[in-house]
């Protein structure tokens, strides 16, 4: 079992900044976080969740089109954290972000995701 609890979210207006934070922890013998694969989705309002970004176990990135050069994802393994760098943010980004995570070595927006934080809102004005 793998808990996932995401902070950071807040609201900003259109240009600003925020770091968003997915603290993991594990119940079992497995050194977590250097076997998951963990990953952002982001849901607004009346629309259907959109996968973020991911990383997995190498430390390799993928993002959505959308965020590309203007979110970053990463990971703090002696934190057992991982992180959503969101700059340059826009009206568009404003949603519930969650943290996902997968028991495995790498992942894709396709990946089946069993475990997920309860989410942190961000919202963007102009």
């Amino acid at each position: 079992q793998v808990q996932l609890v995401e902070s950071g979210g807040g609201s900003v207006q259109t240009g600003g900044s925020l770091k968003l934070s997915c603290a993991t922890s594990a119940v079992g013998y497995r050194r977590y976080i250097s076997t998951i694969c963990m990953a952002w989705f982001r849901q607004a309002p009346g629309e259907e969740r959109e996968w973020v970004a991911t990383i997995d176990t190498y430390g390799n990135t993928n993002y959505a089109d959308s965020v590309k050069g203007r979110f970053t994802i990463s990971q703090d393994n002696t934190k057992n954290t991982v992180y959503l760098q969101m700059n340059s943010l826009k009206v568009e980004d404003t949603a519930m972000y969650y943290c996902a995570a997968v028991w495995a070595s790498t992942c894709d927006l396709t990946s089946d995701f069993g475990f997920w934080g309860q989410g942190t809102q961000v919202t963007v004005s102009s």
